[in-house]
């Protein structure tokens, strides 16, 4: 899998809706020993715990109505796995897009209205390249 500092380097990466995510990453960092990784303005902030990582993300931001998690899994060829999803029956909630921080991704919901993402590195992108910073670098990457 292509590398890219702006995602974390974990394969499925569950996505949780907070309505302040500073102070849940605060939160989950102090009780349950998350590591801050990255912040993206005041709407998104990666967090890791070993090999592992998740991802809190602005409630209010939160695509459906009481959606309170998501998924993310990084595939090798997000456009095959789209194609596969479409003709599986899944509900495209957005089709592939390539966005500025070097992933191309798309958004489906599962058979029982679950969230998913599914994202390719498409390109090695650091995060001060696109308006992220690394948590307490000041925005060094």
């Amino acid at each position: 899998m292509r590398p890219n500092r702006s995602v974390p380097a974990s394969q499925v990466i569950p996505e949780l809706a907070y309505p302040n995510v500073a102070a849940a990453a605060d939160w989950l960092c102090n009780a349950f020993g998350f590591a801050p990784r990255l912040k993206v303005a005041d709407h998104r902030f990666q967090l890791t715990y070993g090999s592992g990582a998740v991802i809190v993300v602005d409630g209010a931001a939160a695509p459906a109505a009481g959606e309170t998690h998501s998924v993310l899994v990084r595939v090798e060829n997000v456009d095959d796995h789209y194609v596969r999803a479409r003709d599986a029956g899944a509900a495209i909630a957005s089709p592939p897009t390539t966005y500025p921080f070097g992933e191309r991704q798309y958004s489906a919901h599962d058979f029982f209205g679950h969230r998913w993402t599914f994202s390719e590195s498409v390109a090695e992108v650091g995060p001060h390249e696109w308006g992220g910073s690394l948590a307490g670098s000041g925005g060094a990457s």
